[in-house]
C-alpha cells in the first residue's frame, strides 16, 4: 500500500489511527505490524466507558431523588385535585393538576396524541337517526316567537327530524327553551350536536365561579344551590381555563379575578338578567348595567359572520389545546339579531363548523366556550319550584352528567333560570330523570 502525504490531521503520513496515548503505553517496544491485540482493544473500551457509567448511574440516582421531592412537595396538592368536591372525572382531575404544576405542554402533547390516535370516524349517520328531545313539552302561545329550522350541513339532505325545534321548558308566557339536533358537517355524519335556543324575556343569566378556577371568595355559589333548583332551565361550561388559554379576563361582584383583554370575545351579563356577546371595549364594555363578565379567545361570529380566521388563526386566537382544526367536542354561545341566546354543544366539531352552526341557528354575535369531551357540556332542567329539577344531557355521548351542575364544580360555567318562581306553575312533576338518554325517532310523543 502506497504510504500516506502528511497533511494538518496527519503529520506524520502514517495514516489515521484511533490509539489513545496513555502514561502505561510508554514502552520502548516497537509497533505491531499485524493487526491489534483484542485484549488492549477491550481494554481501552473499559477505560473509556466507567465514567460514562457511573455518571448514568449518579444522573439516574439524582432524577430519582428529585421526583422524591417533587412527590413530596405536591402530594397535598394531587391529593387534593383527586378528592375535591364535584363530579370531574380522575382524567380531567389529572389533567387540570398537571397545567396548574407547569406541565400544561405535557397535558397538551398527550391530548393532541390521543386525539391523533383516535379522530371521529367520517361517514355513516346516526345511530337512530336524530335524536328526539328527552323531555319535550307542548308548546305554549307568548313570548318570543319559534326561530326557523336549522338547516342541514351544506352539501346534505336534511334527515327526518334534523334542525327542528323541539320546546323543552316552557311557561304560562309562552316556550323559554327549545332545543334541535344537526349533524356536524358533511363529513362526520354519525354524529349529531345539540342547539339549545333560550327566550331572554322569560330566562336570566348567572356566571358562576368555579372552586378551583378562579377560586376565591365571591356571591354566587360554585354550584346551582337548592334555592336556584327552583328555576333553572339551562347550564353549561363558561370557557377554557382562566389560567390558560383563554386569553381573556373575568369579572363578577366589582371585581376581576383576571382582568377584561381589549378586543376580547366577552359574554355579559347585564343587570336585568340578559346575556350578550361582543368584542370587549367596542361592541360590548363596562357599565352600571353590567353584572358579570366571561371572556374567552375573539369573537367567532360578528355581523352574522364566522371569523375568517378560524381554520387559521393559531393558538394567538383560538387556544393551543387540541387546535382549531381538530375535530372534537367543542361548545359556544352567541345571541340573534332578536336577543334571543343560543348554545351549541356536541362532538366532531372544529372552529369553523362550530362557527357555522352559531351563524345557521341565527346568531349574529358569537364566541367558543369550551373544548374537550370532560368540559363540553350542556344540560336542560324541568322547574318545578322545587330543588332536584329533572335534569336533561343536550346531545347524545356527553361525558359530562345532566346533574353535573348541582354540585360543587371546579370550573367557571353560565346558568340560566326562569324569571321568577311563579313562570314554573304547570310545569310537569319531577321524577328524577338522570337525562343520559336520547329515545330513537317514531318513540317520542307530543
Amino acid at each position: 500500500m502506497a504510504p500516506h502525504s502528511p497533511s494538518a490531521l496527519d503529520p506524520t503520513g502514517t495514516g489515521p489511527t484511533d490509539r489513545i496515548e496513555r502514561p502505561d503505553d510508554r514502552v520502548d517496544t516497537p509497533e505491531p505490524t499485524g493487526p491489534e491485540p483484542t485484549r488492549p482493544v477491550v481494554g481501552r473500551r473499559r477505560f473509556r466507558l466507567l465514567p460514562r457509567r457511573r455518571w448514568l448511574r449518579r444522573t439516574l440516582a439524582a432524577l430519582v431523588v428529585v421526583v422524591l421531592l417533587v412527590g413530596v412537595i405536591a402530594a397535598p396538592s394531587l391529593v387534593h385535585a383527586l378528592t375535591r368536591p364535584g363530579s370531574d372525572t380522575v382524567a380531567a382531575r389529572l389533567a387540570e393538576w398537571g397545567r396548574d404544576h407547569g406541565l400544561g405542554s405535557v397535558v397538551t402533547a398527550l391530548e393532541s396524541a390521543q386525539y391523533q390516535l383516535d379522530q371521529p370516524p367520517t361517514g355513516g349517520a346516526p345511530v337512530g337517526g336524530i335524536p328526539h328531545a328527552n323531555g319535550a313539552v307542548a308548546d305554549r302561545p307568548g313570548g318570543s316567537p319559534a326561530p326557523p329550522p336549522l338547516p342541514a350541513p351544506a352539501g346534505l339532505s336534511p334527515l327526518p327530524g334534523e334542525g327542528q325545534w323541539q320546546t323543552v321548558v316552557s311557561t304560562p308566557h309562552g316556550d323559554a327553551v327549545r332545543v334541535a339536533s344537526v349533524r356536524p358537517d358533511a363529513q362526520h355524519t354519525s354524529f349529531t350536536v345539540g342547539v339549545l335556543w333560550m327566550d331572554p324575556t322569560l330566562v336570566r343569566g348567572v356566571l358562576h365561579p368555579g372552586s378551583e378556577d378562579p377560586g376565591g371568595t365571591w356571591s354566587v355559589p360554585p354550584s346551582i344551590d337548592a334555592t336556584e333548583q327552583r328555576t333553572v332551565v339551562a347550564a353549561f361550561s363558561a370557557g377554557f381555563r382562566l389560567q390558560g388559554d383563554s386569553h381573556g379576563g373575568w369579572y363578577l361582584d366589582g371585581r376581576e379575578a383576571r382582568p377584561l383583554v381589549p378586543g376580547a370575545a366577552s359574554l355579559v351579563i347585564r343587570k336585568d338578567g340578559t346575556a350578550d356577546v361582543g368584542a370587549w371595549g367596542s361592541e360590548v364594555r363596562m357599565g352600571p348595567d353590567v353584572v358579570a363578565v366571561r371572556q374567552n379567545l375573539v369573537p367567532l361570529v360578528d355581523q352574522g359572520v364566522v371569523n375568517p380566521t378560524c381554520a387559521t388563526g393559531g393558538t394567538a386566537e383560538w387556544g393551543s389545546t387540541v387546535g382549531q382544526a381538530a375535530y372534537i367536542n367543542r361548545s359556544a354561545f352567541g345571541v340573534t339579531a332578536t336577543g334571543a341566546e343560543v348554545y351549541v354543544g356536541g362532538p366532531a366539531l372544529s372552529v369553523c363548523t362550530l362557527g357555522e352552526i352559531l351563524r345557521s341557528a341565527g346568531v349574529v354575535r358569537g364566541m367558543e366556550l369550551d373544548i374537550n369531551p370532560a368540559w363540553v357540556t350542556g344540560a336542560y332542567f324541568h322547574p318545578t319550584g322545587n330543588p332536584q329539577p329533572d335534569a336533561f344531557q343536550l346531545f347524545p355521548g356527553e361525558q359530562v352528567g345532566a346533574q353535573h351542575y348541582l354540585q360543587t364544580s371546579s370550573r367557571d360555567f353560565l346558568s340560566f333560570d326562569l324569571r321568577t318562581v311563579a313562570d314554573t306553575a304547570g310545569a310537569p312533576p319531577s321524577t328524577q330523570h338522570s337525562g343520559t338518554k336520547h329515545t330513537s325517532p317514531g318513540r317520542h310523543h307530543r
